[in-house]
């Protein structure tokens, strides 16, 4: 039985809000995604945006970014960005801001205390996301210092759809646990399954009672499922999941920092959804959610972020950690010319040619790669391209880091730099094992209106020549190894002389090319 959708505001704007928003972006005709097909039959994703302003990139020859990937210890956080053709790293602080934007920061209201500028911040985030109470946080990880710190203690469990990295080692460090509850289809890497990124309603249950709910503070949800390779949860599954939060008087928090492609493809993928507007999903989604917090690196364009909530209690539970944290109420930790970049680039999150730009080039790889036989997560999520490093390196041990060795390789033999998201990014146990990832992913980022396509199809050549390479790539070891969050710091070497190798096959097969 199709459910009817229904809209929930909190309250109608006021007029000084009125006077702070901008022109309305649920406009249909506004907000209507770009088709159009060429006569040639090609499936093509047209920008719908113009390059104004540019950032010179070099390529450095290969002899070099062997290198440089050497100096960095093999971890590609390492590099340097002079040595980096294409940074597809992540999309968090790399997404290209809108001339909007950059004019709104030239008006900023540079105060300590009662800056306008937060007012218009707060104005847009109960606009787009429905919520009245607003606490500003430097950026997403700040904001889970101030929630975890506030509702977890020794003992506790998270229940949660998947983890994050940042959000593991926060919920760690105040002595609780997490539970991700996915459905088990979620981690095959193959699927025609759109909703990857639900969560699985009866192992929720089934936690909440073997836990005890008082020993369940809140439950997770994280939109475009960042880990599992970009993918999405279902707005039914959301209200699915809050309405056991409130059966059991648990509050729902929702990482939205990924929540426009999470919107996006609940348009495209859910037949509820299909006639509203990306702006309905957004106030829908967040309607469900207790606590919505997010990184504005991500979900805005901008820097900064926030926690924002319709409850004056647990506003009041968190509000005291935010000047010991990160600053004064009204300001954050953040700049007041990045708070009116944020206002702006919120509004900008409900424009469909603004927020369908990045998963529609990352469908577009995704369908380039499968034809080559490249293993990648399907369907295509949000954020980047996952390609399947235990399938493309099927002969290296997961204890040697597949997903690292591959990050380095095609670094290696492009100058493009991504992302390893696999036993790397995870941690040890007790007894000094590695905690093996589930998936062992290299991630190609994509951040908002910043790759041509041309560069698109520069990854894909260089990916399908590194495929036919592939037994040429070797494992790595751990040198230095950081107790926390070790995928940022820590350095690593080659088990073999397999970087010499591809380097020598790659100058056999490009000559002299970059």
């Amino acid at each position: 039985m199709t459910r009817r959708f229904v809209m929930r505001f909190p309250h109608p704007p006021s007029r000084k809000e009125k006077m702070t928003m901008s022109e309305p972006l649920d406009n249909p005709q506004q907000n209507a995604s770009p088709t159009v097909r060429f006569f040639n039959g090609e499936n093509i994703p047209l920008e719908m945006h113009k390059v104004r302003v540019v950032q010179k990139l070099a390529l450095p020859p290969i002899e070099e970014r062997l290198a440089a990937i050497r100096r960095a210890g093999f971890n590609t956080f390492l590099l340097k960005t002079r040595d980096v053709y294409l940074d597809m790293l992540t999309d968090s602080g790399t997404n290209a801001m809108s001339d909007t934007q950059m004019g709104a920061m030239m008006q900023a209201d540079d105060a300590y205390a009662g800056s306008q500028s937060f007012e218009r911040m707060q104005a847009a985030i109960e606009e787009v996301f429905g919520k009245r109470f607003v606490l500003p946080v430097h950026q997403g990880r700040a904001a889970e210092n101030i929630i975890f710190r506030s509702y977890v203690k020794s003992g506790d469990l998270v229940p949660m759809n998947y983890h994050f990295t940042t959000t593991l080692a926060h919920i760690n460090l105040n002595g609780g646990r997490v539970a991700e509850l996915l459905h088990d289809e979620a981690l095959k890497i193959k699927s025609d399954n759109p909703f990857k990124g639900n969560m699985d309603i009866g192992k929720l249950r089934r936690e909440i009672v073997r836990h005890g709910v008082q020993n369940v503070p809140l439950i997770r949800m994280e939109a475009s499922t960042n880990l599992i390779g970009g993918q999405p949860f279902s707005l039914a599954n959301l209200r699915e999941v809050a309405s056991v939060a409130r059966e059991y008087g648990i509050p729902l928090v929702l990482d939205a920092s990924l929540i426009g492609e999470n919107a996006w493809l609940i348009k495209q993928r859910e037949p509820e959804f299909q006639q509203a507007s990306v702006g309905e999903i957004l106030r829908e989604m967040c309607a469900q959610a207790d606590i919505v917090y997010f990184s504005s690196r991500k979900v805005s364009s901008s820097r900064g972020g926030a926690i924002c909530t319709n409850r004056a209690e647990i506003f009041e539970k968190m509000k005291v950690l935010i000047p010991l944290f990160e600053g004064f109420l009204t300001y954050g930790g953040m700049s007041v010319r990045e708070i009116e970049a944020m206002a702006v680039g919120l509004r900008e999150t409900t424009d469909e040619t603004v927020i369908g730009q990045s998963p529609s080039f990352i469908r577009y790889l995704v369908e380039r790669l499968e034809v080559l036989g490249i293993p990648v997560v399907t369907p295509a999520g949000g954020l980047g391209c996952h390609v399947d490093a235990m399938g493309f390196l099927s002969h290296i041990p997961q204890k040697e880091y597949p997903a690292g060795a591959l990050a380095a390789a095609f670094y290696l033999i492009s100058g493009v730099r991504g992302m390893e998201r696999g036993t790397v990014s995870s941690t040890r146990d007790q007894h000094g094992h590695d905690i093996l990832a589930d998936a062992e992913l290299l991630r190609l980022a994509f951040p908002r209106r910043v790759f041509t396509l041309s560069q698109v199809k520069y990854v894909e050549d260089r990916l399908h020549w590194l495929y036919t390479q592939r037994e040429l790539v070797g494992g790595l070891r751990f040198v230095e190894e950081p107790s926390v969050l070790r995928f940022f710091m820590g350095r690593l070497e080659a088990v073999s002389d397999w970087p010499e190798r591809l380097l020598e096959a790659f100058r056999r097969d490009f000559g002299d090319s970059l």
